[in-house]
């Protein structure tokens, strides 16, 4: 096969015999030619998990026949499922505040192709980055926010991200907290990287937190929001050692690393439909 355009079939279900036989049976009785396959089962709750990448030109039809055709075995276990197309590239709104080194990195694995996405808007409460936002041709959109504006200011992030079509919105050291009517909205669709290994230190200023208790390991945590304040389901993680000749100062440079590369991460493995979510836990087919 030339193309490396594929489809990517996720799924969750009740646990049972015979949901990988029914699967791969319908992918190859349609020749269809699998290229990476993983699944999980949690015993726990009962439930499997499933990632299967299948070459798009291995099919005798397109994505729209490929869902009509596999509802059936869908309904027949119960499936949460989703089908997406690899050249249909992710839409990613960036959101951010004054640090400015995530914003940095996602925008040259960007540029680099590292990250395959797109990226319609960068959104921001101050306009210190528009210069670089709009020199790389991305439009760059200031939405104040105060204790006052709050409101108008979510309705308009809300109202932009929906006019480009974002698909994921991602808050790159955004140091705001969305309301409610946000998170609620956009269930699995918002990213955030938080400065420290949750679920220690949660709120401003951890790597002061973490100096003061004088932990010997501090790290970052890429996560979906969720109205509760750094308790979404955790993509990824990362930690650094340190000691106790490390000042805050020290903690903050050595984070700085880490959230960019966890942030990164995390964002891949969402944009490549590798996260399935199950209450607040995930299962990442890395």
């Amino acid at each position: 096969m030339s193309s490396s355009r594929r489809y990517t079939l996720s799924l969750s279900c009740p646990d049972r015999v015979g949901i990988v036989a029914a699967v791969s049976s319908f992918i190859a009785s349609h020749q269809g030619w699998i290229v990476e396959a993983q699944h999980h089962a949690d015993q726990d709750f009962q439930r499997f998990f499933m990632r299967q990448e299948i070459l798009a030109d291995s099919l005798p039809f397109g994505i729209e026949a490929l869902r009509e055709q596999f509802q059936p075995i869908a309904d027949e276990f119960k499936m949460q499922w989703q089908v997406t197309d690899s050249a249909q590239k992710k839409r990613v709104v960036i959101l951010v505040s004054k640090s400015d080194h995530c914003l940095y990195d996602l925008l040259a694995r960007w540029q680099s192709r590292e990250l395959d996405i797109e990226i319609p808007c960068v959104i921001s409460n101050h306009e210190i980055f528009r210069g670089l936002v709009e020199w790389h041709g991305i439009p760059y959109y200031h939405v104040p926010v105060t204790p006052e504006t709050k409101t108008i200011a979510y309705d308009k992030i809300m109202h932009l991200f929906e006019a480009v079509n974002g698909d994921v919105m991602v808050l790159a050291r955004y140091m705001q907290v969305l309301s409610s009517e946000v998170c609620d909205r956009y269930p699995g669709r918002i990213i955030n990287i938080h400065h420290s290994f949750l679920p220690s230190f949660i709120g401003a200023k951890p790597y002061h937190q973490a100096h003061q208790r004088g932990v010997k390991l501090i790290g970052a945590t890429c996560h979906y929001v969720t109205s509760e304040l750094d308790a979404g389901p955790i993509i990824e993680q990362d930690v650094i050692r340190i000691d106790h000749s490390d000042a805050v100062e020290d903690l903050i440079r050595y984070g700085r690393d880490i959230e960019k590369t966890v942030l990164a991460r995390g964002l891949r493995y969402h944009v490549e439909d590798r996260v399935l979510v199950h209450g607040n836990k995930t299962v990442v087919f890395r």
